[in-house]
């Protein structure tokens, strides 16, 4: 038996794209839509980064970090990602996001509390906090397929 060190990530259990098309379609969808709500586009990248993190989907963490660079994000800030509330590189309005992002996405241990919500209100309009809500369900969404379905990065070996 291997030892977690040595075991290979498993090869992907099936293509979800083509298993489901409507479903594939849905999401696309969805993700335009969330695209078109008008938030940052840099934010939008260090939400669905941080969300892939929290989730541990090495697809959508390779995907959102190298569009985040190409879209001029600094590989220093993309590093630090993971431990944001440690540094000052991230802005009020980037902090209540990535504090949001986590809270919505481990809504079951969280429960998102009302300070939180507070926190975030003074950063984001009600729409705009709902339109973030609505980005972080899409991430998460993305995470539960690629991870459900063992999809890896691209130009892994599997």
């Amino acid at each position: 038996m291997k030892t977690a060190i040595e075991a290979l990530p498993s090869p992907p259990r099936l293509n979800y794209q083509g298993a489901s098309t409507k479903a594939f379609q849905a999401m696309l969808a969805l993700e335009a839509t969330v695209r078109s709500l008008g938030l940052e586009p840099p934010l939008l990248e260090l939400v669905k980064l941080r969300a892939s993190q929290i989730n541990g989907c090495a697809y959508c963490i390779d995907l959102h970090t190298r569009e985040a660079h190409a879209a001029g994000e600094s590989q220093r800030r993309l590093h630090l990602v993971a431990a944001w509330r440690e540094t000052h590189f991230f802005s009020a309005r980037e902090r209540a996001a990535l504090a949001w992002t986590e809270a919505v996405t481990l809504v079951a241990e969280t429960h998102v509390p009302d300070e939180l919500f507070e926190q975030a209100s003074e950063q984001f309009s009600e729409t705009e906090l709902v339109n973030l809500t609505l980005a972080i369900i899409s991430i998460n969404g993305w995470n539960r397929l690629a991870i459900s379905f063992r999809r890896g990065p691209e130009g892994s070996a599997q």
